[in-house]
């Protein structure tokens, strides 16, 4: 398409061509759209990265609450301050499935957030085979029967 040279008049007496703006592309608006929504999802990618690339970890058992609350995931200020209080009641953590034992904190809560929870200093507790159950877990859960001892 070729540009619409049309002659007008400028504030003098003279005449001059001016370029109609009739020549936009039949691409540049859907251009436009995919170029805002490219950056839109650079821009999200990066901010999502860097949360999850800083790979930060606490120690429950020397962290405050307002680091607590920072790394960990659904974890505020209110159930971050019980960590802590629950810490000065009954002693450091043996484990992050004790964890369980604070009001508001569940075992799927503990799972999105063992890779960031480090215990007296040393790697991330694994999930433990036997680990005992808080007591307010295993209120909940009926006992298993016991077995007659069978006559041999």
């Amino acid at each position: 398409m070729e540009p619409d040279l049309t002659p007008r008049e400028t504030g003098d007496t003279d005449t001059a061509l001016v370029v109609a703006d009739k020549t936009t592309h039949p691409w540049s608006l859907p251009m436009k759209k995919f170029s805002f929504i490219v950056k839109s999802l650079l821009l999200s990618t990066l901010l999502s990265a860097s949360a999850f690339a800083a790979g930060e970890r606490v120690n429950i058992n020397t962290a405050d609450a307002a680091t607590l609350d920072r790394v960990l995931v659904n974890i505020g200020p209110s159930k971050a301050e019980a960590i802590v209080l629950y810490r000065k009641a009954n002693g450091a953590f043996r484990s992050a499935d004790q964890l369980a034992s604070v009001k508001g904190i569940g075992l799927a809560t503990i799972e999105k957030n063992r890779d960031r929870i480090v215990i007296a200093g040393g790697a991330a507790q694994a999930p433990a085979r036997g680990v005992a159950v808080p007591a307010r877990l295993a209120a909940s859960k009926p006992a298993p029967a016991k077995r007659a001892a069978s006559a041999r």
